[in-house]
């Protein structure tokens, strides 16, 4: 059995993996989860897939936690140390990275170090430092199998492939709620709209990204660290019906393309599954009543995060990172109305200008970047 430890336990990504989990469960063995806030789900997971270890972020909890799990041999820990740790808590075989953002970064890195293979659904950490996790997963010879649909896609049209022979990677987007709007049409924007994502069931913080195409622009700076390939031969097409994942291009002009419905469970099925395919219950695909694939240019006047994402991956150095951090930080303000919706672009673009530029940082000057574009940001709001 594959020993799993699930870092993010109670989002959405994490809650698809443990429903995963529940119909293979002869294949996989969960060791760890961690949660941040929602400590009745985290308990529920606990009492149902008996882990070694739990992980909260909020010690304050600990008399629930500890009350509530007190008949169960399960260690239960505390705090940002304890999650960046967490392999010194048990053995997994692999970890699924579902933290939100930055949070992501330094358990990867250290799971990384200590040779243990990753699912990836934390984009967050290759957009930071990309640079340097490729790096240690060579040394390491640690595999990185993500868990977006899209990458999924990609990593599947590309087994069997010689990396020479790629033309152009195709990352489809699905438009989001705001697919044909104009950038007028966007001004008042409430975070209701924002959050009604048209296909995908998400959290709050990747649904705001998906409607202003941040979480495509994301990608695609992940794309180019994960599949090893220059940004400009990566292209972004608005499939509104999310049924074509993402395609690879060839350079004799033979397109690849990974399809199936759009359903989560299916690439985390996959990555932790890898290399084997496992049979499962779920909705196949039917050709028959899906004949209607349509492909739309994006709009990047409207959509202007994604040409930020683009020019941010292009630049290099610590510029995604700049881009992430300010991301993180409006999209929070936005969910709680301290700004407006174009807001969002707006401070963003103002910290990639603002902030110094530094060509090859290492991961602490990336940290200090971190830090320096919330600060930036967090005083832009406050003079609002």
């Amino acid at each position: 059995m594959k020993k799993v430890a699930i870092l993010g336990s109670t989002g959405s990504i994490g809650t698809q993996t443990l429903e995963v989990i529940s119909h293979i469960k002869d294949q996989f063995k969960v060791e760890v989860l961690s949660a941040h806030s929602n400590y009745n789900l985290l308990i529920e997971q606990a009492k149902k897939f008996k882990p070694k270890t739990i992980i909260f972020g909020d010690s304050s909890k600990s008399k629930i936690l500890e009350k509530n799990l007190n008949n169960e041999e399960i260690d239960i820990l505390y705090g940002e140390d304890s999650l960046n740790n967490f392999f010194k808590y048990s053995d997994p075989d692999i970890v699924l990275t579902a933290l939100v953002g930055k949070s992501g970064l330094l358990p990867t890195i250290n799971a990384i170090n200590n040779n243990i293979n990753i699912a990836l659904a934390n984009k967050e950490t290759l957009v930071i430092a990309g640079d340097i996790i490729r790096k240690l997963c060579k040394e390491n010879n640690v595999d990185i199998i993500p868990v977006d649909s899209e990458h999924s896609a990609i990593y599947q049209c590309l087994i069997g492939e010689k990396h020479k022979h790629i033309e152009k990677i195709i990352l489809t987007a699905s438009g989001g709620p705001f697919r044909g709007k104009s950038i007028d049409e966007l001004k008042y924007v409430k975070k209701e709209d924002a959050l009604n994502h048209p296909n995908w069931e998400m959290g709050n913080k990747i649904s705001i990204d998906s409607s202003t195409l941040m979480n495509k622009g994301l990608e695609v700076i992940e794309a180019k660290h994960l599949f090893n390939i220059d940004i400009n031969s990566i292209e972004v097409v608005v499939h509104p019906q999310s049924i074509i994942h993402s395609m690879v291009e060839f350079n004799d002009g033979s397109i690849k393309a990974q399809l199936g419905d759009p359903d989560m469970k299916l690439p985390i099925q996959f990555a932790l599954g890898y290399p084997e395919r496992l049979r499962n219950n779920f909705k196949k695909f039917n050709f028959l009543k899906n004949n209607n694939l349509t492909f739309e240019k994006p709009c990047l006047k409207t959509f202007n995060n994604l040409k930020l994402a683009f020019e941010a991956g292009k630049k290099g150095g610590n510029s995604p990172c700049i881009l992430n951090a300010s991301n993180e930080v409006v999209v929070e303000a936005f969910l709680k109305e301290k700004i407006d919706y174009l807001d969002m672009t707006k401070f963003i673009e103002e910290s990639l200008n603002k902030i110094s530029y530094i060509a090859t940082p290492n991961l602490e000057q990336l940290i200090e970047t971190d830090l320096i574009t919330r600060n930036f940001i967090d005083k832009k709001i406050k003079s609002l």
